[in-house]
């Protein structure tokens, strides 16, 4: 048996402190709660905190606004959902299971306990929120070149590590110049913004965008060989070109010119963006609107051996 969600605000920091003030244990649990900003580490320690009061075999803990979603433990028949809240400000929702009913008293209990959880999950919010503001390109509401530089370290050493496939895609809006000086800025802007679309719409859910820098976008493709990432170029170049941008009582076709690399044996960080940019800028001097792909080890040799 599931219990109805129910929204649980606290009114102020005064009602905060006197329900933390109860007693000792709770004390100890908001105690503990201050030491993360991490939402696993906050719900883990929550769960732990309370078992020895409200005995529970899993808990899972969802937050839409982060795409985040926290399972542990084993997922039984009976559970309690709770829509955290407070000052109007969403926090999550949080599910409790076990193999038999909550009771009324179980869920009192739940409830006040709650109360030490709720201002540890505002802050780790306000800290995400914050984060997420400074990695984040505000006209494409793509990653910006600072998440990139993060990105890259991480997915290289993931790749290595792990023997997987990583490929990078450069790209760049033909004649970006040319769009800005006609029409103006605030065209530059909506063209910026609808490639960016665009380009989201063509990638699978794992992919991820940033922007480089003036027109340039960045997509790192995780687990992904030379020939998907090539397949994935020329389905964003093929969407981009399909696409008309209409501004006042103008319509602007524009197209895009990508390169490609994926990762070999040897690459650094550098050699590695390189390679893609270089082949966007192949792509653009053969005529634009088109792919073109890093040249591998191979054949950088058989052309030196010419």
């Amino acid at each position: 048996m599931t219990k109805k969600a129910a929204s649980l605000a606290i009114i102020s920091n005064n009602t905060f402190e006197a329900t933390k003030a109860v007693n000792l244990h709770q004390y100890d649990i908001s105690s503990a709660l201050q030491t993360t900003l991490e939402f696993n580490e906050l719900i883990a320690i929550f769960s732990g905190k309370i078992a020895d009061k409200i005995p529970h075999s899993a808990y899972i803990y969802a937050n839409a606004e982060f795409g985040l979603e926290v399972k542990s433990g084993v997922f039984t028949r009976h559970s309690c959902n709770y829509a955290l809240k407070v000052e109007q400000q969403q926090l999550g929702e949080l599910k409790l299971m076990r193999n038999y009913r909550f009771s009324e008293a179980d869920l009192q209990l739940l409830e006040t306990l709650l109360c030490c959880l709720i201002y540890p999950l505002k802050n780790a919010t306000l800290f995400h929120q914050a984060l997420k503001m400074a990695y984040i390109d505000p006209l494409t509401q793509t990653n910006n070149r600072a998440s990139f530089n993060d990105s890259i370290k991480r997915e290289i050493s993931l790749a290595n590590r792990n023997a997987k496939s990583l490929s990078l895609i450069f790209f760049d809006i033909d004649h970006f110049k040319v769009i800005n000086d006609t029409y103006g800025h605030h065209c530059g802007d909506v063209t910026l913004a609808s490639s960016a679309k665009w380009i989201k719409e063509s990638l699978r859910a794992s992919d991820l965008v940033y922007r480089y820098g003036g027109e340039e976008f960045v997509i790192l493709l995780s687990d992904t060989n030379a020939i998907v990432a090539e397949m994935l170029a020329e389905r964003i170049r093929s969407s981009i070109e399909s696409h008309t941008i209409a501004y006042g009582m103008e319509t602007i076709k524009i197209t895009a010119s990508l390169g490609v690399s994926t990762l070999q044996a040897g690459d650094t960080l550098e050699s590695f963006v390189k390679k893609a940019d270089d082949a966007m800028y192949k792509a653009k001097n053969n005529g634009r609107n088109q792919v073109a792909l890093a040249s591998s080890r191979i054949q950088e040799r058989q052309r030196l051996s010419l």
